[in-house]
């Protein structure tokens, strides 16, 4: 029996030995490119900065050329005379509105990303009673619609004597469920109980591992919750034009807005604005996203 055994395992073994590398075979198969790959990611390039190109082409034309058919497709002679008008517009206050919207969505960013790393960290790796409820209750707070609250959330603002200012669009937005629950499951990941054991008999107290420990291992996702969070401010119109109603003090969107007014359409003019607009949100991509690569590389050197 022993030899039958040996015998039959001995005429298995070399099947058991195959299957492996058949395996590993179909998964590089899998995942190699084809020429269709590069053509489909070629296009989709191509439609994604197609309408930032012809904003950047359109920003360097006369408002007549615009008009003309076919568009024109190379850069034109008008952009200094085009961004003059830009910040010359008394009715856009443009440098108002980008001095207003960089200094909210800055303070927003850093908020958002302080408090929701904080509160990720404590949901994701302390014990405390009501842990569960507080969490399914910061979850429920994502699903009300925005525009539910404007109307007592402006009434606030009134109360406070708020309206007209800055901290009416900073305040409410210091904190938000997503960022919470993103760092929230990106720190019970990222973050060994073992290393925070470690740091806990080192000595050191609650605030020293989050600082010290959490903090730099939630940076990739601390960036991008970053991104977003600057982007989502910038571009937020509805509530920035509920409660700034003064003229004299708006964001970039409301005075992109008064640049399109009037029974002149100037569109050389507001797409000179809207390029200027678009420069602070490619500086902080281009910032934060080294960190995210940073952070990336750091975790594959560490694995």
């Amino acid at each position: 029996m022993a030899t039958l055994y040996t015998s039959h395992a001995r005429v298995d073994e070399p099947q058991h030995r195959e299957r492996p590398r058949r395996v590993r075979a179909a998964s590089s198969r899998l995942w190699q490119t084809s020429p269709l790959t590069y053509l489909t990611l070629l296009v989709a390039i191509v439609l994604s900065i197609f309408p930032l190109y012809f904003m950047l082409i359109g920003a360097t034309q006369d408002n007549d050329d615009i008009y003309k058919s076919p568009p024109a497709l190379l850069p034109g002679s008008h952009l200094m005379s085009n961004l003059s008008k830009v910040f010359s517009n008394e009715s856009a206050n443009v440098g108002k509105g980008l001095l207003n919207s960089v200094i909210i969505a800055s303070c927003v960013t850093l908020s958002v990303v302080f408090f929701s790393s904080l509160a990720g960290f404590a949901f994701a790796k302390l014990r405390f009673r009501g842990k569960s409820a507080m969490l399914l209750v910061i979850l429920g707070s994502m699903m009300i619609p925005v525009q539910i609250g404007l109307i007592p959330l402006y009434l606030i603002m009134v109360k406070l004597g708020w309206e007209n200012r800055l901290a009416a669009v900073i305040v409410p937005v210091l904190v938000n469920g997503f960022g919470v629950f993103m760092m929230r499951q990106y720190a019970s990941q990222a973050v060994p109980d073992e290393l925070i054991e470690a740091a806990r008999v080192d000595g050191s107290n609650t605030w020293g591992i989050y600082w010290h420990v959490v903090l730099p291992a939630l940076r990739p996702a601390a960036a991008v919750l970053g991104i977003f969070t600057f982007m989502q401010t910038w571009n937020d119109f509805l509530w920035p034009l509920v409660a700034m109603q003064d003229p004299a003090n708006p964001t970039v969107l409301i005075s992109l807005r008064n640049l399109g007014n009037g029974y002149y359409q100037d569109y050389a003019q507001v797409f000179a604005g809207t390029a200027v607009a678009t420069v602070p949100l490619l500086i902080v991509f281009i910032v934060l996203g080294r960190q995210i690569i940073g952070g990336i590389m750091e975790g594959a050197l560490k694995a």
